[in-house]
């Protein structure tokens, strides 16, 4: 199964006798609030107008727990999660498809989720909202209650000590912008720097200026060249967990299963104990 759909492929779906559950999980990375600025609002864009028949789902609140010692996005508590998702109307046997305002990261972080949960059957809308060329409306649908019930383990999950391992005896993609890799900016967290090992990737080269992913081809020559090779265990991280998931997500296009260390820097860098290198070797 694919784990992306384009925008014509969810038209057809969605005229079909079984439509997929739609989440809209509108979202982005804001320092905005520090700067005295106005934070983006994801539920007042769900508002002024989304895909026909999509749920609000909230990634702070509904696909995170609190903020802490494991990170800015630390997984939500499951019982939680669970509940949230058969409010939205997620069931174990109904396609779910999942999107975003574009950036692909809010929409990635729902899409591992449910698939680190146990649902079966999850994509993301390629390129999101933007890609969109049907109506919006601005209605919010009352979805009937889902039964989908989370059974964790179906993918990998990375805590630091297994990110740490795996950065030695494989490969651990670091997907945040090379500057915050090579510790030469760090605008969030404590300090700025790399997991020792890790090799940069940064996420936002795994998509063209539409915002689409490059093509699997591609993406496979670019994760083989960076070391993602047959037999190699591979992982990711990010700053908090959450652009992480969009680059298992392109690799998953790729053919190549990650797993993700959801704490990631925010955790990995709270602590003074844990290691940190600079610059742009890996080591």
């Amino acid at each position: 199964m694919n784990a992306i759909i384009s925008a014509p492929e969810l038209t057809s779906d969605l005229a079909g006798a079984t439509p997929p559950v739609l989440l809209d999980i509108r979202w982005q990375l804001s320092v905005a609030k520090a700067a005295g600025e106005t934070p983006f609002d994801g539920r007042a864009e769900y508002a002024a107008g989304h895909i026909p028949g999509a749920v609000y789902v909230d990634l702070d609140q509904e696909l995170a727990s609190a903020a802490g010692a494991r990170g800015r996005h630390p997984l939500p508590d499951t019982a939680r999660f669970g509940a949230a998702m058969r409010r939205a109307g997620v069931s174990a046997d109904r396609a779910v498809v999942v999107y975003d305002g574009g950036q692909g990261w809010a929409a990635a972080r729902a899409w591992w989720l449910l698939r680190w949960a146990g649902h079966p059957d999850v994509r993301v809308l390629d390129g999101g909202l933007p890609s969109w060329e049907g109506p919006l409306e601005t209605d919010v649908p009352t979805p009937a209650e889902g039964d989908f019930t989370p059974e964790p383990g179906t993918v990998r999950l990375l805590d630091a000590d297994g990110a740490a391992a795996l950065a030695r005896s494989g490969v651990l993609f670091d997907a945040r912008a090379g500057e915050r890799y090579r510790g030469e900016v760090e605008p969030i967290d404590r300090v700025g720097g790399h997991i020792p090992g890790a090799v940069s990737a940064p996420t936002n080269e795994n998509v063209g200026t539409d915002g689409r992913f490059l093509p699997a081809e591609e993406l496979a020559a670019r994760f083989k060249s960076l070391g993602a090779t047959e037999g190699t265990g591979v992982g990711v991280y990010c700053g908090s967990g959450v652009s992480g998931a969009h680059e298992v997500l392109a690799l998953a296009v790729a053919g190549i299963p990650a797993g993700l260390y959801v704490g990631s820097w925010s955790e990995w860098s709270a602590d003074p104990e844990r290691p940190v290198a600079v610059g742009p070797d890996p080591q």
